[in-house]
């Protein structure tokens, strides 16, 4: 690779820590740099070459004209997510609109997959502004990811699990998120970066003590790391995944 800069996009949440703390602190990487971006945009940023390597959601996959997963590590659900919502003021048999959250398109198309496959429902889609999701966007129901939904989900009486409902349908884990590269990496790169990440699941209480001033106030976020978040990107998650592409596929 003819650059000196190795340039890293990830996703700033709380569920990506251990990933960050790993490239940073685990001194593995050398001449990096790591944006910290929404899912969206690690998506673009990789697609139009700004990056190397993205940990991107996996429903920008199809928008690549080729891809290679580069390390062994995702962000996935084996049981319930906790930060990957439905959220709704009325029973799902009831809902007749869902607000999609503009910060990931991978959890909009699971929604979507789920009303048609599982829920047999077939609202009205309603697109919401960035930060709207935050608020009251005046829907009966949305979707919400990441950070936001420890305080959302106390607004609002009926709540799914997206990565449970998932696991309902197929049986399977679901991969929200992977590590993509669209250029040719060198192999000793590759195995520094995954060595960088796994230094990091290794080391999530050093984690949350290094990030403890960007912690949600209130939550027990050494259990959700190791309870909801599932890192390894194994066979039955690349299942999973592989299922979930055939599935957006037939949503277009």
């Amino acid at each position: 690779m003819n650059m000196e800069l190795f340039k890293i996009s990830a996703v700033s949440y709380l569920n990506t820590i251990p990933f960050v703390y790993g490239i940073q602190r685990s001194g593995l990487l050398k001449d990096y740099r790591l944006d910290l971006d929404i899912p969206s945009l690690c998506a673009e940023k990789l697609k139009n070459g700004v990056v190397d390597v993205a940990l991107i959601p996996v429903g920008a996959l199809n928008d690549l004209a080729s891809f290679e997963f580069v390390t062994d590590y995702c962000i996935g659900a084996v049981n319930t997510v906790k930060t990957v919502l439905l959220l709704s003021h009325k029973p799902l048999r009831e809902i007749t609109e869902i607000g999609l959250d503009y910060d990931s398109r991978t959890s909009v198309q699971l929604v979507k997959v789920l009303a048609k496959h599982h829920w047999k429902i077939d609202p009205i889609w309603k697109n919401l502004m960035p930060g709207q999701a935050s608020q009251d966007p005046g829907v009966e129901a949305i979707v919400a990811i990441g950070d936001k939904t420890f305080g959302l989900v106390k607004k609002y009486p009926y709540c799914y699990d997206l990565a449970a409902e998932w696991i309902r349908l197929t049986s399977l884990p679901f991969v929200f998120a992977a590590w993509v590269t669209t250029k040719k990496l060198s192999k000793p790169l590759q195995i520094d970066l995954n060595r960088a990440l796994e230094y990091g699941i290794n080391h999530i209480k050093e984690t949350l003590e290094f990030f403890k001033d960007r912690l949600p106030a209130g939550e027990d976020c050494l259990s959700y790391l190791e309870k909801n978040i599932s890192y390894s990107f194994d066979e039955p998650k690349r299942k999973g995944l592989r299922l979930f592409l055939n599935y957006i596929n037939e949503l277009h």
